[in-house]
């Protein structure tokens, strides 16, 4: 069986949306241009991802690196085939956001209703509390039966943990999603997808694989799954990876991630070490999954580059340091010099100029049946 048939070896499609622009750029300094800005967003726009959050539309009072929103979105150079969506809390954000439709796109396609298992972070990041969140539910039903849907969604939020309340268990999770799904069997409209939240990066991979099978058990015609990891101790991409070993073929799952893995709310106690599992790592494990995401890794690899430019400071991603696993004509000189720093570790991307000055020890150019000299191996002695 070949190692490119995921469908074969049992996964689901895979879809990733880009929270860079949003997620990352909301915990990063305010004092970021939208010309900067707009370098990472058409740099991003090129690499193949087909679903990019370009922002939010919230009170810049609060979320002062949103302030420019509408500036960027009707400068921004949209490409064809390439989905934009923005964040929208409340009535006057939507009705904001529906000025740049298009360029934007609904982000719910259809409708959904949500509940963040921790009362305190809700009030901390929305201004409501979770009762609020629930007596919701029925004016978003009443106006989804209005509009003629025939499919919805279930969400919670904080799903795993809560820095303030502490863990919750699945037991709760199930409760808050069966209450939901009651309601939407009981207005007529079939639920197919969920989505779960963790904005403060409790997930494990423990927890993750039981909860999905769960969900599939006990609802095997929800089939779409959307989960927004937070990667504040490390597991969000060990929970993604379980994911893509729990669900099968029939599934959907869809992975928020950022580019170098930038990202954090203010209100959740981390700040920007809340971090979301880089985009670029996410893309790599996945080829070697042989799932296709349409992704060119290259050139996602530069969009973090400009990344780290546009935040000025360095960014947590994996592969756009040490390169994806090199085959090939990609594979390292043999008599490449030493290298100790990360920016000489940039040779992947960068080529011999950035190891120039490194000693090599290596007192004639080294050779191995193992693999025949080539050219490259050459360039890489004389360094």
């Amino acid at each position: 069986m070949s190692a490119r048939e995921p469908e074969a070896r049992g996964y689901p499609r895979v879809e990733i949306i880009e929270e860079g622009m949003r997620e990352g750029m909301q915990i990063e300094s305010a004092s970021i241009t939208v010309e900067q800005k707009l370098s990472l967003l058409d740099a991003l726009s090129r690499t193949g991802l087909a679903t990019i959050v370009v922002g939010s539309f919230v009170s810049p009072k609060w979320t002062p690196q949103m302030a420019q929103i509408d500036e960027l979105i009707s400068r921004f150079t949209p490409v064809p085939g390439v989905t934009y969506t923005a964040l929208a809390l409340n009535d006057r954000g939507r009705e904001r956001m529906k000025r740049y439709m298009p360029p934007l796109s609904d982000p719910l396609d259809v409708p959904q209703t949500l509940v963040h298992l921790c009362d305190v972070f809700v009030r901390r990041n929305t201004n409501r509390s979770q009762a609020e969140e629930i007596a919701g539910w029925d004016g978003v039903i009443e106006r989804a039966q209005r509009a003629g849907a025939t499919r919805a969604g279930i969400a919670i939020n904080a799903a795993w943990g809560s820095n303030w309340l502490g863990p919750f268990d699945q037991e709760t999770r199930m409760a808050m999603l069966q209450c939901q799904y009651d309601l939407w069997h009981a207005a007529g409209i079939a639920v197919d997808r969920v989505w779960i939240g963790d904005p403060m990066g409790w997930n494990l991979p423990h927890h993750v694989g039981p909860q999905l099978r769960a969900i599939r058990e006990r609802w095997p015609q929800i089939t779409r799954f959307h989960l927004h990891l937070h990667d504040a101790r490390g597991a969000a991409l060990l929970s993604a990876y379980e994911a893509i070993q729990t669900l099968g073929p029939e599934c959907t799952l869809v992975l928020d991630s950022s580019i170098g893995g930038m990202g954090g709310c203010p209100y959740g106690g981390h700040g920007r070490l809340t971090r979301m599992i880089a985009t670029e790592d996410l893309v790599d494990l996945l080829n070697e999954l042989g799932i296709s995401t349409g992704v060119d890794l290259d050139r996602l690899i530069e969009a973090a580059a400009i990344a780290e430019e546009v935040v000025g400071h360095e960014l947590w991603g994996h592969v756009s340091k040490a390169g994806p696993r090199p085959r090939g004509d990609r594979l390292f000189p043999m008599d490449l010099p030493f290298i100790e720093t990360n920016e000489q570790a940039q040779h992947f991307r960068l080529g011999p100029s950035a190891y120039v000055g490194a000693p090599s020890p290596w007192a004639k150019p080294i050779e191995s049946p193992a693999r025949p000299s080539t050219r490259e191996d050459q360039v890489g002695s004389g360094a």
